[in-house]
């Protein structure tokens, strides 16, 4: 299936190094792909990982991206000379600290090719609404781990409280600059199903769509994390019909299960409604 146009729940990480996993991870079932030149390859491999990914047979079918080396890096200027020059969809830019970083990375791409900031460090977070109006930026990513070290934070590996002004400034700032919503930080346990429904559940109550992953395993629990549960499922359907059975003159505000509806709950049930036919589609 094509989920070019579909919300993007999960982005699965694949090192640049490991072309032969490409096509594997295209088929897991993940809303995009990530092909990795940054955290997932040594110094000493990057030349021959971006001479790998030049030549490589790129997977048709699930929209692809690749993280390239932050601004300011050795590689970072070498990587976008490639990245323009493939079929992909974009990049991931690490430590996107403003829109400077986000221009000068967007005058490199190829036509129609965009930007996911990725925000982990605090000047990022700082002045992160500047980054999220840069030029060809789609969506920020959450980068926590590299958050935790550059700010000295180490949250509580259970409820994370600490990253929660982090968290909500990026999804605050995503919709004051008009851009789709952000995606969370990715969990590193790969074999922890019940960690990973936790933060998965967690980014979704903060307003992320969606969440990055390190593995195949992670695909489907991530999918279920920002699936609907029945309850939403049934309201959302009820509410829907209910004012379809309206006149168009008594569509503006009614009461609906003893609650008050208007535009702002409407436009709820339809988001919930979208995103378990997405489910029910891709399951």
């Amino acid at each position: 299936m094509d989920t070019l146009n579909l919300p993007a729940r999960s982005w699965l990480f694949v090192p640049a190094t490991r072309p032969e996993r490409f096509a594997k991870a295209a088929s897991s079932g993940a809303d995009r792909i990530v092909i990795d030149l940054e955290d997932a390859v040594d110094s000493s491999a990057k030349p021959a990982a971006r001479a790998a990914l030049a030549s490589a047979v790129l997977p048709a079918g699930v929209p692809l991206y690749v993280r390239i080396n932050a601004f300011g890096s050795a590689w970072h200027e070498d990587d976008l000379t490639l990245v323009g020059k493939l079929p992909i969809r974009g990049i991931l830019l690490p430590k996107a600290e403003s829109s400077f970083h986000v221009a000068e990375s967007a005058r490199r791409l190829g036509p129609g090719q965009s930007i996911v900031a990725i925000i982990e460090t605090a000047l990022g977070l700082w002045d992160v609404l500047d980054v999220a109006s840069g030029d060809r930026v789609e969506r920020l990513a959450f980068g926590a781990l590299d958050f935790g070290v550059d700010t000295g934070i180490r949250p509580d590996a259970t409820e994370e409280m600490e990253l929660a002004y982090a968290r909500s400034r990026i999804v605050v700032a995503s919709r004051v600059a008009g851009r789709s919503p952000p995606v969370d930080s990715v969990t590193p346990a790969i074999d922890d199903a019940v960690r990973l429904q936790r933060d998965a559940a967690r980014a979704r109550r903060f307003g992320f769509a969606g969440k990055l992953c390190i593995h195949p395993r992670q695909v489907d629990g991530i999918h279920q994390a920002f699936r609907p549960d029945a309850e939403e499922s049934v309201w959302a359907r009820g509410l829907l019909e209910a004012l379809a059975a309206r006149p168009e003159s008594e569509r503006g505000t009614f009461a609906y299960m003893g609650e008050m509806v208007d535009r702002p709950v409407i436009e709820r049930a339809k988001l919930i409604q979208a995103s378990g036919d997405q489910g029910s589609k891709l399951a």
